[in-house]
Formats: structure tokens, C-alpha cells, sequence
């Protein structure tokens, strides 16, 4: 009788009282327009305009594209991105995809070793993860002075295979944590099946578990694919030094060779690539669509088992251990070694004799070092707080399935093809344009941050309001509560933990984005991570080193920060 009486009285509530949503979704969706649309609309407007004296558009032409095509250089850039980035996905893949394997499908031992090194290793600048990998595979490096110990040739770390290795291990880290995640939910029937007709571990794992998790692998194949079309750290530092260009590569030389730049011919070469990255992400959405031809997991006889490898479980564990020094540990005791050094060095008996605290002292007195710090902070917290503000209010409508709620997902989702470089190159032509005093301030940050992990703030939102149930809105509803009130006592508190997340997320790859950066820095704002290149190139690699180990503590101090008041957060929503 009650829950029909509550029936009747919410019907007619909502018979009676004001929808707000539909002032709210209107509002929300002009807002989403204006963050996704002007990118696009200026960098068309760009490539299809000459670009005059102070920056302004010019005459309708097509020029800039006749020279694209025209261009050898511009095929043999493309060539060498998919090259590059191909190659780059296979070692990320078999590397992180195997090390996934032995701790979520085998007994292997040291399991929580392959997760420390990927977490320690995604809250690592990319930047600083390639410099520390270009001193121990340099000439001089360690790494090739064991080659040479070899009898073997030593090895060009500035050459397309130096670039792929890099980027490969950059990528591993992902690659373990997304693949753990699919073997973790594999249903061992079927590899049951396989061994009980005599089929060996090697045979199970190829033709059942492997094809079982095809799905799982092209997404992750996909996205690294894409990432790394678009990726500027390892094609910047290491591919530019051996004459090797790719497709971002030439955006940010054609950026930086005219004062003032020439936007026109930039923006064609960014058209490109944004639908080469277009193109990869819709094929992705096509393979999606016929994914439940592989699954395994249902409500029935759902038991995950582990393969127990025998003897070989101690290999298996000698892997993991590899993983940790090849990934993490190599990585960070060159970073200590360059720290320690007065200059750069290869690591000798020597050089022990030479260590000095002096970078360290350097860095922690230096004001330019401090400014760096705070900005970078400022401009990763701020685009995380928009973010995730604006995606609360975006992803709750799209869950509850309100009218026009699948605009708001599509729009928010949309910035996922854009690149970094490519958006750097469209922020400047706004930056340039609106009567605001934008460019070369943090707020140009800040919005062009925004824009760009829109997306995955959509996603953390989207997956907290899902946990909640809608009876609970119904119920304040009915009570009498506003909708301001049912947000803010009850949807926000609820979906609190993936709030947190999602924010966390973003500050961390917002404040070691270099493409994006790259493109925007000026001398009175400038993240550390574009500081971090111009060190490099300017042959401070001591100093690099030290300000990064510094950064990098920040970072894991930040996040560790975040992790106790997520726990503390999912405990107190529990026992309220």
C-alpha cells in the first residue's frame, strides 16, 4: 500500500513541479559546443585560408593542401608514423600482454612487483622516462657499453628502431594494467576443455585464451596505435636528432621555423592526422560492436583458475622481475646517477668519485624552478576541477537517459580524436582571434587542457553514476528535495570515489602533457613538462635530472594523498 502511495505522490510531483533538467541540458550542451566546435572550425578555417601579417585569415585557397600532397617529405612522415606507432603497440602489447598474463592467468610468484612498476611508472613524465632511456642506450651509455662487452655492434638509439623500443616500454605499463583487467575476467572453461583433450599450456593460451581476448587486445592495440601516432616526447627527442620525422614531428617544425608561424600549413598537416586518428578510433567502434561474439563470462559456471606452471613458475617470475628493471628500475637509476653527476657521464669508477648534491641544491633554492612547480600545479588542477565539474552534472543526465542526455555523451566524448599537437595548433588560432587576452597566460592552459580531457572525465563520471541507484533520487524526490539538493547531498557524496578518481587522473596526464604544452608555452607560462624539454635541448641533462626525480616525488606524494582520501571517502558513504 505504501509503495503505491509513493508511486501516486512522485507521479504527481512530477506532474506538478518544473523539470530544471530542461534548462540545464540546453545551458550544458552550448557549453560542451563551444569547448569541441572552434577547435575544428579553426583549423578548417586555417588550411583553407592564407594566413596574414598579424595572424589574422587571409584569402580562400587550397594551396596549403596542393603542398601537403605534393610533398615527399609529407609521405615519407606518414609512413614513418605508422611505422613507428605500429611497432610501438607490438612490444607494448607482447611485453605488457605476457607480463598481464602470468599474474592474472599463471601462479607465478612476485605478482605485486608488475603492478608497483606500472603505477610508479605512469605517475613518470614521459619526457623525463626518454631522456633516462636516451642515457642508457646512448653512445656512452651503460646499456651499450654491455653490447660492445658483447662483441656486438653498438646500438643507434636515434634511429626508427631506438623510437619504437622507447615508445614500446613507454606504452607497457597501460598495456599491463588494461590486459589485466580482460585475463583477470576470462572464464577458464574453455581452457579446461582444451587440456583435458591434451593440449599443452603454450596451445591453450594461443588458440583459446588469446583469441578469446581478441577483443580486449585490438582496443588496446587501437588505442595505442592512436596515442602513438600522435605522440611528440619519443619522435621529438629522439627521432628529430637522427633525421627521423613523423606526422606531429612536422607540425611542431613547421610551427616553430616562421615568427610569426604560418597557420595555414600547419593546420592542413593537423586535418590529416586528426582523421587519421578519426578513422582508427571509428574502426575501433565498429570492432566493439560484435564483441559479444567472445563472451565467456556468464551468470552460470562463471570459476576463474589459475594455470599452474610448475617449475616454470620461476621463470615466470624471473619475467616480472625483468619487467621491474627494464621498465622502472633501469629508468631510474640512470635518472639518479645523471643527478649526481657535476655533468654528463657515462656511469664509471670515476664518476663515483665525482658525485655532488649540487643539482639537488640547485633546484629546491631556485625561484625558477618553484614557479615551474606552482604553475604547472595551478594549470593541471584547474583543468581537472572544470572537468570533472562540468562532467558530474554530463554524465549524470546521460546515465539517467534524459532527453538530449546522448548529445551531452557524444559531445563530451568528441575531443578523443583530437591530438595534442593538433589541438595546440587550433588553440592558438583561437587564443589569437577572441578580443581576450588569453595566450601566454595559465587560463590558456587551463581551457586547452579542458578540451582536451573532456573525455575522460566523461568516463569517471559516467561509471560513478551508474554504482547509484535512481530510487535514491526518486526517494529525496519525492521528500520534497530540489535538484540542487538531491546533487549535492546525494548524487555527488555517492559517486564521490569515482569523482576523486577521474580528478586525479587527469591532474596526473595533465601535468605531464608535452604536446599540448609544447605548443602553448611562453616565457610567462610554461609547464614543467615543456621546461623539462627545453633543458634537454639547452644540454642541462644533470639538472634535468634532479628537477625530475623532484617532480616526480611531488607526483607520487599527490596521488598518494588523493588514494587515503578515496578510502576514506568510500568508507565514510558505506557507514552513512
Amino acid at each position: 500500500m505504501s509503495l503505491a502511495s509513493d508511486r501516486f505522490k512522485l507521479a504527481n510531483w512530477a506532474a506538478i513541479a518544473p523539470d530544471p533538467t530542461r534548462v540545464l541540458i540546453p545551458v550544458l550542451t552550448i557549453a560542451l559546443l563551444l569547448l569541441v566546435v572552434p577547435p575544428l572550425w579553426f583549423l578548417l578555417q586555417g588550411s583553407l585560408h592564407t594566413t596574414t601579417v598579424k595572424g589574422g585569415l587571409g584569402d580562400f585557397t587550397f594551396a596549403y593542401y596542393r603542398r601537403l600532397l605534393s610533398d615527399r617529405q609529407f609521405f615519407g612522415s606518414l609512413a614513418n608514423s605508422l611505422i613507428f606507432s605500429l611497432g610501438a603497440t607490438l612490444i607494448a602489447l607482447c611485453f605488457g600482454g605476457f607480463v598481464a598474463w602470468l599474474v592474472e592467468r599463471t601462479n607465478a610468484p612476485l605478482k605485486a612487483l608488475a603492478y608497483l612498476t606500472a603505477i610508479i611508472s605512469l605517475g613518470t613524465p614521459y619526457v623525463l622516462y626518454v631522456i633516462a632511456w636516451l642515457f642508457l642506450l646512448g653512445r656512452a651509455g651503460p646499456l651499450n657499453d654491455v653490447v660492445t662487452a658483447l662483441g656486438l655492434p653498438r646500438f643507434n638509439v636515434y634511429s626508427m628502431p631506438g623510437m619504437i623500443l622507447i615508445e614500446g616500454f613507454l606504452w607497457s605499463p597501460l598495456s599491463f594494467l588494461l590486459l589485466s583487467s580482460v585475463f583477470q575476467a576470462a572464464n577458464s572453461e574453455h581452457e579446461e576443455a582444451a587440456r583435458m583433450c591434451g593440449a599443452g599450456i603454450v596451445q591453450t593460451v594461443t588458440r583459446i585464451s588469446m583469441r578469446l581476448a581478441l577483443p580486449g587486445f585490438a582496443a588496446v592495440a587501437l588505442l595505442m596505435v592512436v596515442r602513438s601516432i600522435e605522440a611528440f616526447e619519443v619522435p621529438a627527442l629522439v627521432g628529430l636528432p637522427g633525421n627521423v620525422k613523423v606526422l606531429t614531428t612536422d607540425i611542431y617544425l613547421n610551427m616553430k621555423e616562421n615568427v610569426p608561424p604560418d597557420l595555414g600549413y600547419p593546420s592542413a598537416f593537423s586535418i590529416v592526422l586528426l582523421v587519421l586518428a578519426g578513422g582508427l578510433l571509428s574502426f575501433y567502434s565498429r570492432i566493439s560492436r560484435h564483441a559479444s561474439r567472445y563472451h565467456t563470462v556468464t551468470g552460470r559456471g562463471f570459476r576463474p583458475r589459475l594455470f599452474d606452471l610448475g617449475a616454470g613458475r620461476y621463470l615466470g617470475g624471473f619475467v616480472i622481475v625483468l619487467n621491474f628493471v627494464l621498465i622502472l628500475a633501469a629508468p631510474a637509476a640512470g635518472l639518479v646517477w645523471l643527478a649526481l653527476m657535476p655533468f654528463t657521464q657515462s656511469i664509471s669508477r670515476r664518476g663515483f668519485a665525482l658525485m655532488t648534491l649540487d643539482n639537488f641544491r640547485t633546484v629546491l633554492h631556485s625561484t625558477f624552478y618553484l614557479d615551474l612547480v606552482w604553475q604547472t600545479l595551478l594549470m593541471s588542477a584547474g583543468a581537472a576541477t572544470c572537468v570533472m565539474i562540468l562532467t558530474i552534472l554530463c554524465g549524470w543526465l546521460a546515465v539517467r537517459r534524459r532527453p538530449g542526455g546522448w548529445l551531452l555523451d557524444h559531445l563530451a566524448t568528441a575531443p578523443l580524436i583530437f591530438p595534442g599537437i593538433v589541438l595546440g595548433v587550433a588553440m592558438i588560432q583561437i587564443y589569437l582571434s577572441v578580443p581576450l587576452p588569453i595566450y601566454g597566460t595559465l587560463w590558456a592552459f587551463v581551457i586547452a587542457f579542458s578540451i582536451r580531457y573532456l573525455p575522460y572525465g566523461m568516463r569517471y563520471s559516467a561509471a560513478g553514476m551508474l554504482q547509484i541507484h535512481p530510487e535514491l533520487e526518486e526517494a529525496a524526490s519525492i521528500a520534497g528535495s530540489p535538484l540542487r539538493t538531491v546533487l549535492r547531498r546525494i548524487i555527488v557524496p555517492l559517486a564521490m570515489p569515482a569523482l576523486l578518481a577521474g580528478w586525479l587522473f587527469i591532474f596526473l596526464i595533465a601535468a605531464r602533457d608535452l604536446s599540448l604544452a609544447i605548443i602553448l608555452a611562453s616565457p610567462s607560462a610554461q609547464p614543467v613538462s615543456a621546461a623539462m624539454f627545453d633543458l634537454w635541448a639547452n644540454g642541462q641533462g644533470t639538472e634535468l635530472a634532479a628537477f625530475g626525480l623532484v617532480w616526480t616525488a611531488i607526483m607520487t606524494v599527490i596521488a598518494a594523498a588523493f588514494y587515503l582520501i578515496g578510502r576514506r571517502t568510500i568508507v565514510s558513504v558505506v557507514r552513512a
